[in-house]
């Protein structure tokens, strides 16, 4: 009769890509920033598109070829045509700047917003009051001992609780 390891054990790997694109989406605002990547990239492509059909001679003379030129704008890759008038010329600009912010973004938010998160949950901000009280023993008050034994003993309680919930 062994000791009963408290963590869960995990399926083999087959699930851990879902399981972490799950945890992307739950944690992190990345579907909502991709969401409005791909609505400005159509809107400003849209408008690029209108822009060019009115100057002379036109570079970008397809819907198609606005998206295209959309994509390699924000992303930097500089191999699509130029736009010819000048209001295209304004707005591809705009959406340079405004698609390259919003990509950027998207990557620093969600990298950021990723591995930050473990240090936002409340259950890690208890424990870490507790172990700081702990190291600090000596220099506590009476009453602030009790008031961490009454603490320990609800976190113990409480985790009593859901291990007898998970057995039922």
């Amino acid at each position: 009769m062994g000791i009963e390891s408290p963590v869960r054990s995990r399926p083999p790997g087959r699930y851990a890509a879902a399981r972490y694109i799950q945890s992307i989406a739950r944690e992190t605002y990345l579907f909502h920033f991709v969401l409005l990547l791909v609505v400005l990239w159509v809107l400003f492509s849209v408008a690029l598109y209108f822009a060019e059909q009115r100057a002379p001679e036109p570079t970008i003379s397809t819907f198609g070829e606005a998206l295209y030129w959309g994509i390699a704008a924000f992303s930097t890759a500089g191999i699509a045509n130029m736009p010819s008038s000048g209001l295209s010329l304004l707005i591809g600009g705009i959406w340079i700047v405004t698609g390259s912010a919003v990509f950027f973004g998207i990557i620093i938010a969600t990298i950021t917003g990723y591995f930050m998160r473990p240090l936002q949950r409340p259950a890690n901000q208890i424990v870490e009051t507790i172990e700081y009280h702990l190291d600090h023993l000596q220099d506590l008050s009476v009453e602030e001992l009790d008031l961490l034994k009454d603490t320990a003993d609800a976190l113990i309680l409480h985790m009593e609780h859901i291990k007898k919930n998970r057995e039922e």
